[in-house]
């Protein structure tokens, strides 16, 4: 990795090479309590964050709620397991009005959400086309995006060179690394409690050139010998005796990084304040390996976004609330991507936000994403797909099964979600 940091306007640039265009975009100002709407209050909203683990977010989006003008806010932190919970939710009823997640077919298709498309105006082009694409089925958009997350391989160089260890640009490398760490006090590296099953399927995909879903999005796109190659390497990791199992915390959590539990951690951006809080210089930031020559290094990159339940109460003034909070008000845009933690702004216009990550390893991380990143949930990747190849996955690592014969079934499941998706 070069040490060079990126200037405030490369970084935007980086970022847009996500989307394609990001440069076109008027400048926005932030708006305050005078909407020109009535004011008037008839119902409550319920809005649904995720249980983020940086300081002062719950605090934050609590001051945002507060501020709408139209309706009082009750917002729920959902500590937990998040994404189930929205699922119960949406099968069940109106509770909640307005919440983050990432779009699924399958919540278009029983018209679970609503269509958001007239949030936005002439302000999409200021918006990471990416992101919007990725919230996008069948033409329409279903979640204004919040903020850019990306997750990336923090490692200590002095660890590395005490173990005889090169920053890995391979996953061979990776093994190797892990493997040369394996009997010191601190492990050789920390993707997950689960020994890297949920944060390193797609990465090792990507690392042989494959993916979920092929480029159309119509079948799987992991059906190729190479996907057993690929996912075989982490049995491989498994059988160092180097990977740490068990930590307090789990992958999103730097706790194992910044303890001295691990030399390296798959983790997010997120965490590279208090990572560097930790250990100042002694840090350094990779991609995800390619798995040979013919592979690819990459980052995942994803956006929780502001979705509106088509079954609450007053969907309009929900809506409302969205366009006020993610499309209007900038100067809480700003603050939540890059107040708390590490994000990166998911719109041109913020560009005094990026400041945060003009250079340094803020800077590195900005230029894997323009350079390697990878959407981490396509919305035609069902649960039912998920589930049968993150099984798979898992007995491939943990119980040393066969890749071919697990990834086969796996793709078969895959190819029947897909095919009840377009009936």
């Amino acid at each position: 990795m070069g040490t060079g940091g990126l200037d405030r306007r490369s970084f935007l640039a980086a970022a847009g090479l996500l989307g394609l265009g990001l440069g076109g975009g008027p400048a926005l100002t932030a708006c305050g309590s005078n909407t020109g709407r009535d004011g008037s209050a008839p119902g409550t909203l319920s809005h649904w964050y995720h249980a983020y683990g940086e300081d002062g977010v719950q605090d934050a989006v609590r001051r945002y709620a507060a501020g709408y003008p139209d309706a009082r806010v009750e917002v729920q932190w959902n500590p937990g397991d998040y994404d189930s919970k929205i699922v119960t939710a949406l099968q069940g009823g109106r509770t909640p009005d307005v919440f983050e997640a990432q779009v699924k077919v399958d919540w278009v298709r029983q018209q679970q959400v609503a269509p958001l498309d007239d949030l936005l105006g002439d302000q999409r082009p200021d918006f990471v086309k990416a992101l919007l694409d990725a919230q996008t089925v069948d033409g329409r958009l279903y979640g204004i995006p919040q903020a850019i997350d990306t997750q990336v391989l923090f490692y200590r160089p002095s660890l590395l060179r005490e173990a005889g260890a090169t920053p890995p640009t391979t996953v061979d490398e990776l093994v190797d690394a892990t493997r040369r760490l394996s009997g010191n006090t601190a492990r050789g590296l920390f993707a997950g409690n689960d020994g890297g099953v949920a944060v390193l399927t797609a990465p090792l995909l990507w690392s042989a050139g494959l993916d979920l879903l092929s480029a159309d999005g119509r079948s799987p796109g992991f059906d190729d010998p190479r996907a057993a190659t690929a996912i075989g390497k982490l049995r491989e990791l498994h059988a160092t005796d180097g990977l740490l199992l068990g930590a307090p915390t789990d992958w999103a959590d730097p706790g194992a990084f910044t303890e001295g539990l691990t030399a390296m951690q798959w983790t997010g951006l997120w965490n590279l304040p208090k990572i560097v809080e930790a250990h100042g210089d002694d840090v350094g930031v990779l991609p995800f390996p390619r798995l040979d020559a013919d592979g690819a290094e990459s980052v995942p990159v994803g956006a929780y976004s502001a979705m509106v339940n088509a079954r609450a109460a007053d969907v309009d003034r929900a809506k409302d609330y969205v366009r006020w909070l993610w499309v209007e008000r900038t100067d809480h845009q700003a603050e939540f991507a890059t107040a708390f933690g590490a994000h990166l702004p998911a719109r041109a216009s913020l560009e005094d936000a990026a400041d945060r990550l003009a250079g340094g390893l803020g800077g590195q991380v900005a230029q894997l994403v323009a350079d390697l990143g990878r959407v981490a949930s396509p919305a035609r990747w069902t649960a039912a797909a998920n589930t049968a190849l993150s099984d798979a996955v898992s007995r491939v690592a943990r119980a040393g099964a066969d890749p071919a014969e697990e990834l086969r079934a796996a793709v078969a499941t895959a190819r029947d979600e897909l095919t009840r998706l377009d009936r």
